[in-house]
This record gives C-alpha cells, structure tokens and sequence, in this order.
C-alpha cells in the first residue's frame, strides 16, 4: 500500500531532534511528514522522561554553548507562544574538584559568548548551599538563567505545534532502506510506502540498529539509571529557589532539585553498559542502587536515608566523542542522519532543528564535526 501524498521530507523519529526539524520544516512551508515507531517520546526514548537540563557550559567548547543560547531562547519562545510553562529557571549550578581549570575555562567561554554566570569560592558555595557536601570541591560557578525542561511534555508539544503548522504524523516502523542513487520510497513494516523528496532519519539509539553496516559500529547506546529520591516533609531545601541544578563532573553525577513534588533526581554521567533499547531491562541494579544512595548520603547529608520513591532508565546514543552526527547516507543522496546526542543533545533540539532545515535549503555550511567520518568505532570521549 502506497502513500497517495508525496512530501518534501519524511522525518523518521519523533522525539526531540525529529520533533524540532519537523517544526522548523513545517515552519517554513514545508511538506513533512513525521514518522514514529512508538510515540512522541515515548518512554524507552532518549527524549523520554520529566525532565532534561538547559545549560550554557561547555568547557572551552564555544559551538556548543551558541547552540545552547539560541536553544534556550527558541524554547522560552515556543512555550511562550503555546501558553506552556515546561522550562523552570532554576538556575545551574557546576561544581569542580581541586583542580579548578576546567572550571575556569567554561567561565571565559561563557563571558565571551555573554552568558551571566556567578563565581563561587568554596566558602561562598557553603554559605549559600549548607545543605550540600562540599568535601574535596574547589570552587564552582552559577548560571543563574539556566534550568529544566520537562523534556516528555515539551516534545509532545512540538509535535502538536508541527501538525497544526501542516505537518503530517503517522505511527510506523519503517524498514531499513537499501540501495544507491536516490531513494524513492520507504516502507513501513506493514507495507505502507511513503515517498518523500529527502528522508531523514533522527532514531536516536535505535539508528545503530536501522542501518548496521553504517552506524552499529559509531553509535553506542548506554545504559543509564536514574534515582529520585523523598525529600524530608517540609523541607524545602531541595527544591528550586533553594537548590538548583547541579553538575560535578569531577565525580560523574549530576541532579536537578525537587520538581512537580516528583522528589530529588540524581543520575550519573559516566556511561553505563551497552545495550539494545528495545530490549534492556529498564529496571535498575542493586549496585548502582547502592552506590547513589552512598554518594547522596555524602553530599546531601540530610537525605541520608531518604528513601528512593522513583527510579528510571533509559540511554544515551553516543558517538565516538560525545558531537552530534548530522550527515547525509554516505550511498543514499537524499538520506540524512540526524543523531549522536550523546546525554547531552536534549536541549539543543531547536538549534539543531533550525540547522538541518537550513541544510536543507542550502543555506548553512555543513559543520565538519557532525560528519559521518568523524565517527569512529572507538570511543573517546571528550564533549561533556
């Protein structure tokens, strides 16, 4: 069974890379069509969950914290725009250990770029946090503009946003298209055709498994937990104005404050095992269970004990260093990827969105490290 419409681009995923070059194609005229094999972020989705951080810092890496201010104004504009209050400026808060150069090195990037951000000596981080640990912590810095999306809800809304600016939406899972030259069509499990001028496939860690030869090799999804934990009854203490987001990459672990009453959520950044997402357990392990309860007991002494009320796990796609993967099929002249976000691509969705729609149209210049032969088979990872 054939598609009687022919469209401009078939976007293959719909979370929150998928979602926002559909909005921007949709946007600009654009006859798109949205396919997605489980939902709009869908819970066994990297897009999936409550909640993501919006932040400006990237060490010295200037590409990234652009993309993150022209994301973050893009986002506060769409929500504005829909009457949706799904970022909450909390505030970022990055901590660094003894040695305090990286540190200090994402300060002068976000000064260059004009980020407002306020330094902290250790004694000032005391005073102001006294419910955090602060043993073997230099220093750090506040990005006091910066916060949390909630990251399912707000995908969900891009998606409706797209369909009422023409867009089409189908749930489908497509096969892996094959061959050379130029595609004509591709076809869903069920049989369907749907033909487009350009295909571009955003599956996130599932684009490993779509195309084997080409990427299962350069995209490697890990598995990562995530633990929210009860905050003490009437303790406000960890939740926003009071705590905000927070990042300490000298221990791998990262934690946004009490949100929506939801509880404490705390998440380590160091990648997990590989894995397949259709099929790993999403349930976490007693060890890593172990190890979190251990770590917050330590830096937030007055939830020693606190009970774990919720708990999550989902991936990251990674590439080879941590930079996105946005190139075309190196045999298919219409085939795009559009992937790699590697536990920190969340945010950027609408910068990246507006980047490939303007490839598209010719009017940007392809950026050399989102390229396929960039992506090694090896990794390394050096984008945080």
């Amino acid at each position: 069974m054939a598609s009687a419409r022919r469209f401009d681009v078939a976007v293959i995923g719909a979370g929150v890379f998928g979602a926002w070059t559909a909005w921007h194609l949709a946007r600009r005229g654009r006859r798109v069509l949205l396919l997605e094999a489980y939902g709009p972020a869908h819970t066994r989705a990297s897009s999936g969950g409550e909640s993501r951080i919006i932040r400006m810092g990237y060490g010295p890496d200037e590409l990234y914290t652009r993309w993150s201010q022209r994301s973050l104004e893009q986002w506060k504009e769409f929500f504005a725009a829909t009457r949706q209050p799904l970022f909450h400026e909390t505030g970022m808060l990055w901590l660094a250990g003894e040695d305090t150069a990286c540190l200090l090195q994402t300060e002068e990037t976000l000064r260059r770029c004009g980020v407002p951000l306020e330094h902290l000596d250790r004694a000032a981080l005391e005073r102001r946090y006294p419910q955090i640990a602060f043993d073997n912590v230099g220093a750090g810095f506040l990005e006091p503009q910066s916060g949390l999306l909630l990251a399912r809800r707000a995908v969900a809304a891009v998606v409706a946003d797209a369909l009422q600016r023409g867009a089409d939406y189908r749930l489908a899972a497509v096969e892996t298209p094959r061959g050379a030259g130029r595609l004509d069509a591709i076809e869903s499990f069920s049989g369907e055709h749907f033909s487009a001028g350009a295909y571009l496939f955003a599956c996130g860690p599932w684009l490993g498994k779509l195309f084997p030869e080409i990427l299962g090799p350069r995209i490697f999804p890990s598995r990562q937990e995530v633990f929210f934990f009860g905050v003490p009854a009437g303790d406000a203490r960890f939740a926003a104005p009071a705590l905000p987001a927070w990042f300490f990459q000298a221990d791998e672990a990262y934690g946004m404050p009490d949100l929506e009453n939801r509880g404490f959520k705390i998440a380590l950044d160091h990648h997990g095992e590989r894995v397949d997402p259709d099929t790993q357990s999403r349930m976490v392990t007693p060890e890593v269970a172990a190890w979190v309860r251990n770590y917050v007991a330590r830096r937030f002494p007055a939830l020693a004990g606190a009970p774990i009320i919720e708990t999550r796990v989902c991936q990251y796609e990674n590439t080879s260093n941590g930079d996105f993967l946005i190139d075309r099929h190196p045999e298919l002249d219409n085939v795009w990827f559009v992937g790699g976000g590697s536990g920190h691509g969340f945010k950027h969705g609408p910068a990246l969105g507006e980047y490939v729609a303007e490839l598209l149209e010719g009017r940007a210049q392809p950026e050399p490290r989102f390229s396929l032969a960039a992506k090694h088979t090896v990794q390394h990872r050096s984008v945080h």
